[in-house]
C-alpha cells in the first residue's frame, strides 16, 4: 500500500479501503509501538476537538510523539505574514508527519506540494474530510456488515458538509448503493459531486420529505448547519428544518444506524437515555472508530 499523502478521499481504491479497515480491526486489540521516536505534527487553524485530539491519541497509543497547534490562525507565523508553503517546509524539518485542518479549501494539497514528510487533510473548508470518511465508512461496515448494496439518507447542511462530499466518494467505489439526500434547497449538494456519482453510476435523488427518507433508510447520516460558512441570515432561515426527535425516530429501521460527523447542535433532539440504550444511536461508536 503506497500513499505518500492523504488529501482526498478518492486517492483511495477498493483494496486500500479494507487493508485499513482490517489494520483497525488488528489495532483494536492492542498492538506494539511501531511509531516509537515518530513526530506527528498537528497544524489547526480551525476549531477543532475529535479530529485533533483522536491524531494526537492515535500518535501516542502508537509509541509516537506530539507538537500541536489548535488555533494556527492566531498563533503561527501565519499571523506575521508567512505563506502556508514555508509554514510547511519549516514544520516538515520538526516532524516525521503533519496533520492539517484550514479554514481554505485546497490548503492540504498545497502543502501536501511542497512537503518532505506526509501530509494528512484534516479538513480544508468546505473541501473534503478524507479521514473522516474512511471512519464513516467503517462504521457502515461494522454496524452492518457490509459497505454494498444499503441505502444511505444524508441529513442537513449538504452543500458546505466537507464529510458528506468525503465519504459520497468513497462510497462511489461499491456496489448496490443508494443516496437520498435530504436538504434545504439553499443547502444542497454541490454539482460535482452528482457528476461524480452519475460517472460512477451511483443511484442518487434529492428530496425535501424527511419523514419518507429516514423510513428508506439503512444509514441516517446527520449533519449540523454550519453557521460559519453561511451567509449573514442564512442560518436563521434553515437551522430547523430538519431535527432528529423522539417522534422522528419510530420512523426508523429497527436494523438501520444513525450516524453524525459531530459536533450536533440543534439537529438531534434526543433524550440521553435513549441515546444510551438504543443500538440505532451509533454516532458514539463512530467516535471511537
Amino acid at each position: 500500500m503506497k500513499l505518500h499523502s492523504f488529501i482526498e478521499a478518492q486517492q483511495l481504491d477498493v483494496a486500500q479501503i479494507f487493508f485499513l479497515f482490517a489494520k483497525a480491526e488488528e489495532l483494536r486489540k492492542g498492538v506494539e509501538k511501531p511509531l516509537k521516536n515518530k513526530i506527528l505534527t498537528t497544524l489547526f487553524y480551525e476549531p477543532s476537538t475529535r479530529t485533533r485530539l483522536s491524531f494526537e491519541a492515535a500518535m501516542l497509543r502508537l509509541g509516537g510523539t506530539v507538537i500541536s497547534t489548535e488555533n494556527a490562525k492566531e498563533f503561527s507565523s501565519a499571523v506575521k505574514g508567512e505563506s502556508l508553503e514555508d509554514t510547511t517546509r519549516v514544520i516538515a524539518k520538526y516532524s516525521d508527519i503533519i496533520v492539517v485542518r484550514h479554514f481554505e479549501e485546497g490548503a492540504a494539497k498545497k502543502m501536501a506540494f511542497v512537503s518532505d514528510v506526509p501530509v494528512i487533510n484534516a479538513g480544508d473548508g468546505a473541501g473534503q474530510h478524507p479521514s473522516q470518511a474512511l471512519l464513516d465508512l467503517y462504521t457502515i461496515w461494522r454496524e452492518l456488515g457490509r459497505v454494498e448494496h444499503f441505502t444511505i439518507t444524508f441529513v442537513g447542511d449538504l452543500k458546505y458538509g466537507r464529510t458528506v462530499r468525503s465519504l459520497c466518494y468513497l462510497l462511489g467505489k461499491f456496489h448496490g448503493v443508494k443516496i437520498i439526500f435530504v436538504s434545504p434547497a439553499s443547502l444542497a449538494v454541490k454539482e460535482d459531486i452528482k457528476e461524480y456519482l452519475e460517472k460512477h453510476h451511483v443511484s442518487f435523488e434529492e428530496q425535501t420529505d424527511f419523514s419518507k427518507a429516514l423510513a428508506q433508510a439503512d444509514i441516517i447520516y446527520m449533519t449540523r448547519m454550519q453557521k460559519e460558512r453561511m451567509h449573514e441570515g442564512e442560518y436563521e432561515l434553515v437551522k430547523s428544518n430538519y431535527i432528529l426527535r423522539l417522534e422522528n425516530l419510530f420512523l426508523v429501521q429497527k436494523h438501520a444506524r444513525i450516524l453524525h460527523p459531530l459536533p450536533k447542535i440543534e439537529e438531534i433532539e434526543l433524550p440521553l437515555e435513549v441515546e444510551q440504550s438504543d443500538p440505532r444511536i451509533a454516532y458514539f461508536r463512530q467516535v471511537e472508530n
